[in-house]
């Protein structure tokens, strides 16, 4: 009698025709004396399992592995050193100026509001600007607002001072009124006479802002599930190496664009490999936004020196500067457009590679010229959008501006080439072209490392000698073979 082999205990001898029990050498187990209906049930959701695997697949060729793990394990390695030797320790200690956002605050509330005349209560009128004719609601002046006089008294809740009240004056024409209740920031000046230590500077808006951020990761969870947990914690990681490495490490004097480079590519990583898992697909999602990093921050660097930027175009850049003169502001600059693009990279890369996966999915045949041309199409739709989105994104955020300059007695070409305005065209534009250069660039790597991984693992890895098929084919046509008996017996 011969050997018994493991395909002779599975298959019949012809896949219409039923053949003889097989022999087993112990005796039959419960398992062993399942139903064939059982049996059909566990093959087929075996075959299921091995040819419907959701998810990115690991890298099936151990060249592929090493080539990914050279280029990324010492960039991965530069970052970490870079975090260590560039680590700051915290923001270092300066006096508070007073001015601006530099000042020391305090918590306060307010206790109570009593409505009187302006006249009475001495406030001085307020002026319209110069630029307006016709004085006070004449043709020209911005309407005046008319009605008493708000007096506040505000109570000091924290602090040496807390318990303490002032009150504070405010008019009709003013953009900010206060509640009984309302809880408010307080600028606190120690070296003021008493009486005006403390003065109202903006309000508390914990409450609001904390609903919020519990809505939104409500939302994440609820449609991203267990990625969208992942991806929260990354955003938190995000925000520390942004809080505790980036910002520290550029008040203490280090080249805001090798902390930028070294913060933003520790983010990535992180990011990337936590929210879609060490594999292929994310490695190459990683080296596409490095790459396209890269490349910003060259053209940044470029035209920002040629087009003689300086980087300190507003009230708050000139106040950092006066605190730390040691800061470099130029870099700064570029510091800003790398961490700026850093996001909708990720997102742009992470979309490529996952269409060029899903494409092989669809079509295991297909070349990687192929899937290059059909993934760039995808490409050429997003390209679009996210262009369109990150010039909007710029140009709302700059809206005072734009409005200011809209009104102004200058030509379109005076305006865009100002300091101001030509920085944040810069921005946009540099960003712009990283973008639109990481969707080539990604693409054609995922159509290499795919075609690659699948090929390799089509041609022997995992599968049977002289066969071609793996596990996952033989539970197929097992449960194939036994649908097909079932039928026949019908």
């Amino acid at each position: 009698m011969r050997g018994v082999t493991p395909t002779d205990q599975h298959s019949p001898a012809h896949p219409h025709e039923p053949g003889p029990p097989a022999a087993h050498p112990h005796p039959p187990s419960a398992e062993h004396g399942r139903s064939p209906g059982h049996s059909h049930a566990h093959s087929h959701g075996h075959s299921h399992g091995h040819s419907h695997g959701h998810g990115p697949a690991s890298p099936g060729s151990a060249h592929l592995r090493k080539v990914i793990g050279a280029i990324l394990i010492p960039f991965a390695a530069a970052v970490l050193t870079g975090l260590v030797v560039l680590w700051p320790g915290g923001a270092p200690p300066h006096e508070h100026s007073g001015l601006g956002l530099d000042q020391k605050t305090e918590s306060g509330r307010v206790v109570k509001i009593e409505e009187l005349d302006c006249a009475k209560a001495g406030a001085q009128p307020q002026q319209p600007p110069p630029e307006a004719q016709g004085g006070p609601g004449g043709p020209g002046g911005p309407p005046q607002a008319k009605g008493p006089c708000e007096k506040s008294e505000i109570e000091v809740t924290s602090g040496p001072d807390k318990g303490r009240t002032f009150t504070e004056l405010v008019q009709p024409s003013a953009s900010r009124h206060y509640t009984v209740g309302q809880e408010v920031v307080l600028a606190y000046a120690p070296k003021a006479p008493k009486n005006l230590q403390y003065s109202v500077t903006d309000v508390d808006r914990t409450l609001p802002m904390a609903i919020l951020a519990a809505v939104f990761a409500l939302a994440v969870v609820v449609v991203g599930r267990l990625r969208g947990v992942f991806a929260l914690i990354a955003l938190v990681i995000s925000f520390g190496v942004l809080t505790l490495f980036i910002l520290p490490a550029i008040l203490q004097g280090s080249d805001p664009l090798v902390v930028a480079v070294i913060g933003g590519s520790a983010i990535m990583l992180i990011a990337l490999y936590m929210c879609h898992g060490l594999t292929a697909r994310t490695s190459v999602a990683v080296l596409g936004t490095l790459t396209s990093l890269m490349l910003i921050g060259l053209l940044g660097s470029l035209f920002t020196g040629w087009a003689h930027l300086t980087g300190n175009t507003d009230d708050q850049t000139g106040l950092v500067h006066s605190l730390y003169p040691e800061i470099e502001i130029r870099g700064l600059l570029l510091a800003g457009i790398i961490i700026g693009s850093l996001g909708v990279l990720d997102d742009v890369t992470v979309t490529q590679t996952s269409a060029v996966w899903e494409l092989k999915d669809a079509d295991p045949s297909a070349s990687w010229r192929k899937l290059y041309g059909a993934a760039m199409r995808i490409g050429r739709d997003h390209i679009a959008s996210v262009v369109n989105t990150l010039v909007l994104a710029y140009a709302g955020a700059s809206l005072p501006l734009l409005l200011l300059f809209s009104i102004a007695d200058s030509g379109v070409g005076t305006v865009a080439t100002s300091e101001i305005v030509a920085e944040e065209i810069v921005r946009t534009l540099v960003g712009s072209i990283g973008l639109v250069a990481s969707v080539p660039v990604t693409t054609l790597l995922a159509a290499l490392v795919v075609s690659a991984d699948r090929h390799n693992a089509s041609t022997g890895k995992g599968t049977r000698p002289g066969t071609g098929r793996g596990a996952g084919a033989r539970a197929g046509g097992r449960g194939r073979s036994k649908g097909g008996r079932r039928r026949r017996a019908k």
